[in-house]
């Protein structure tokens, strides 16, 4: 894929491994817009990143909020006519350690999902138009292993412990959500998956990962340069399809 011309957004980019991925994509030549709730953080990473050569701009974008993410995509159309990829990388984790899977507050619930799924679907339904006007639309949705309902049932399998259920349920509804965009888009030029960026070491997790944040950030940026013979509504690590 020609990647000089392509314009991708990046959500929840001031830290972490969506930084990462607006670093790695715009090593490969995509401009691209990195997003943050804070216009002065996604400022100041952006300046890091511009003073390295790398063509990225920022943007502020909160998720959350329809104001925030209709004043993005107006911003965007005005400066570029259109969008080629969109990572929609924003999430957070909220679960309350030591709470069982039931004890769980309903607060809890909603503020997990009100980022991680209702906010996923308001930037990608207001962004589409955009991304019909490109020849090769992209869409990334980062999700995570822990949201593989086949994993979860299986006493054998490595997350079959680790409930953390607002995330967890969360992440297994944004792969959901993919596999019915998938189909919405099968004929047209628009491709949708779901990535599993690994048990990276973030703020997130009080970097107790495993793999570097460089590492984690490289599903998403596979994903969001693949040509028209790659896939559509798959679920994916590194080369590796995982089960939903």
């Amino acid at each position: 894929m020609n990647t000089s011309s392509k314009i991708a957004l990046v959500t929840g980019a001031t830290r972490g491994i969506g930084r990462e991925t607006v670093r790695q994509l715009a090593e490969a030549g995509v401009h691209t817009i990195l997003a943050g709730r804070s216009r002065e953080k996604a400022v100041e990473a952006t300046l890091d990143l511009q003073a390295q050569g790398l063509p990225v701009e920022a943007i502020a974008l909160d998720v959350t909020d329809a104001p925030s993410i209709a004043a993005a995509v107006k911003d965007i159309e005005q400066r570029h006519g259109r969008l080629d990829i969109l990572v929609n990388n924003a999430g957070i984790l909220v679960d309350e350690p030591g709470r069982k899977v039931s004890e769980q507050t309903l607060d809890v619930w909603r503020a997990t999902f009100e980022t991680n799924l209702f906010g996923l679907v308001a930037v990608t339904q207001a962004f589409l138009p955009l991304l019909h006007k490109s020849s090769a639309g992209r869409i990334v949705n980062v999700s995570s292993i822990l949201g593989s309902l086949t994993l979860h049932s299986d006493p054998a399998s490595p997350i079959y412990d680790f409930k953390v259920p607002a995330y967890n349920v969360s992440k297994s509804a944004v792969n959901a959500w993919t596999v019915q965009l998938a189909y919405e888009l099968r004929d047209s030029a628009i491709k949708v998956n779901t990535i599993h960026p690994g048990y990276v070491k973030t703020d997130m997790n009080a970097g107790e990962g495993e793999i570097e944040i460089a590492d984690g950030a490289r599903t998403s940026v596979k994903l969001a340069l693949i040509d028209a013979d790659g896939p559509q509504g798959g679920y994916y690590y590194l080369e590796q399809v995982l089960p939903w």
